[in-house]
């Protein structure tokens, strides 16, 4: 096992900082239903890359180079940990944007060290990401409007309103496309 910082412990300093002013700016220039197709193709795009794999190829972490915006401690993961990393992210992410779009905060803090995955995850976890990702885009259309006056802090980016989240979905999705397809790249050739 390869020795990573510990969960939690966050992003370079300058990292972050450049990653809250993009994200800000592509918040304020992304339209809502830019932000749910981002979803939706992150989605479908990540059920592809599972889709022919055996349980030996989804199970089995890999050591990556970090990519931006993902912690150190992320770098070792199977494709099954990053699916169960998302499914667990995303159902938070519901339960924020429902909370600010009706007046109301859920009472706890965001965590990264919170939402890691579980390291002996199972072929289950296809079928709750799929679950969670149906929960996701049925409360956002479900909902009015997403820029709410209530915000809720992200871990490294601070307050955010129910759009800004509903953008970020999409996008830590795309981050972790981006991981699972390094996986693939690194899994040992059978």
């Amino acid at each position: 096992m390869p020795k990573l910082a510990p969960p939690g412990a966050g992003l370079p300093r300058i990292e972050r900082f450049v990653a809250s002013l993009m994200i800000r700016w592509k918040v304020a220039r992304t339209s809502r239903e830019e932000a749910t197709a981002l979803f939706a193709r992150q989605r479908e795009a990540i059920l592809n890359l599972l889709h022919g794999k055996d349980t030996v190829d989804l199970s089995e972490p890999v050591l990556i180079k970090r990519l931006p915006g993902l912690e150190d401690s992320s770098r070792y993961w199977s494709l099954l940990m990053v699916l169960d990393h998302l499914r667990i992210v995303n159902a938070d992410i519901t339960e924020v944007i429902a909370c600010l779009t009706s007046g109301r905060l859920t009472g706890r803090a965001a965590d990264t060290s919170k939402v890691k995955p579980r390291p002996t995850v199972g072929q289950e976890v296809v079928a709750e990401f799929k679950a969670g990702c149906t929960r996701f885009a049925e409360t956002v259309a479900g909902v009015g409007d997403l820029k709410t006056s209530l915000k809720f802090d992200h871990p490294w980016f601070g307050p955010m309103d129910a759009a800004a989240w509903h953008f970020m979905t999409g996008f830590h999705m795309q981050l972790h496309r981006k991981q699972m397809e390094r996986i693939l790249a690194g899994l040992p050739k059978r």
